[in-house]
């Protein structure tokens, strides 16, 4: 079975995501058999290439909500296991993450690449650092498993960027306007960071080949319970 994970580092229901379905799979007797693979995706592909305090651009963006949407991640990640130190955090332009992930799947394959999706998530949602930057970046790199030298090369070029681009252009065009999203065997797809026991039931399913659809069905502009979204253009 394949998934292919549609997601964006600055997508904190991406982080939560990734941990539940991980469970959940951790759970499905027939894990062995499941490849899995992160696809970009990006919920302002127009963000600045300069990093911002997470505090200062979430207020910009959401207005006086950003407080409360904060504080419901800091106490989801509680529950979750999952640190989130968003005082720290830094928001950049997440394309150069993407082409880096691109290039740990293209050279490492799939195993290498969660690793280090997992790996920046954390960087970026609980440790501060600023995943637009490109000798961060091939650092964590390294802690996943990933040539340092080689990703700073890959980085310092322009390799991947045309494909990045177009798996998002493509993602688009399959109808994708919000993250996490799951799509299993091509076929069929699960909105949100749905909670663990619905990941497992889906996996069970898709085994069987019955397949299901599930939505978070998030509202507008913004990260609502469940999943990341933007607006149509």
């Amino acid at each position: 079975m394949k998934v292919e994970i549609y997601s964006d580092i600055a997508c904190p229901w991406c982080y939560v995501g990734k941990r539940r379905f991980e469970r959940a799979l951790a759970a499905f007797p027939q894990a062995d058999s499941v490849e899995v693979v992160y696809r970009p995706y990006q919920l302002v592909p127009d963000k600045s290439e300069q990093p911002e305090p997470h505090r200062q651009y979430l207020t910009q963006r959401f207005g006086p909500q950003a407080e409360a949407m904060d504080a419901r991640l800091v106490e989801l990640g509680r529950v979750e296991g999952l640190p989130f130190d968003l005082d720290r955090a830094i928001e950049n332009n997440t394309l150069l993450a993407h082409r880096l992930l691109w290039h740990a799947l293209t050279v490492y394959g799939p195993k290498v690449q969660g690793a280090l999706k997992d790996r920046l998530l954390t960087a970026h949602f609980a440790e501060g650092a600023d995943i637009g930057d490109r000798h961060t970046l091939a650092d964590l790199a390294a802690q996943a498993g990933v040539d340092r030298d080689g990703a700073a090369a890959f980085l310092a070029s322009d390799d991947g960027r045309e494909e990045v681009l177009a798996e998002i252009d493509e993602a688009r065009q399959l109808g994708i306007t919000a993250v996490p999203t799951f799509v299993f065997e091509g076929q069929w797809a699960v909105q949100g960071g749905q909670e663990s026991s619905t990941f497992l039931s889906v996996l069970e399913q898709v085994a069987k080949g019955t397949g299901a659809t599930v939505s978070a069905a998030p509202a507008g502009d913004t990260c609502a319970d469940g999943a990341c979204e933007v607006p149509a253009p």
